[in-house]
């Protein structure tokens, strides 16, 4: 199973769906990178992914993006395939 890696903070109801989708999909451990208590992971996040918001999800080496892209890659059935990498 690839490595999950995702940004995130305490009140986000997109960090908490994403994760739902994620264990659902198998995956048993996902990092956290807490943007909220640690403000210069934020600016990290926006120089890695040229976006503000979170979640921002990375499976391997793959910057998948927030839930929607999340979501949108399990309906078109891209995202076992990404995880079993």
């Amino acid at each position: 199973m690839a490595k999950v890696l995702m940004y995130t903070t305490a009140v986000c109801p997109y960090c908490v769906r994403a994760e739902m989708l994620l264990k659902q999909r198998g995956v048993s451990e996902i990092e956290k990178i807490r943007v909220d208590l640690e403000p210069e992971q934020r600016q990290e996040m926006m120089q890695r992914t040229g976006r503000r918001t979170v979640p921002q999800i990375y499976i391997g080496d793959v910057h998948v993006g927030g839930y929607d892209d999340l979501a949108a890659l399990d309906r078109a059935g891209k995202l076992m395939p990404l995880l079993e990498q």
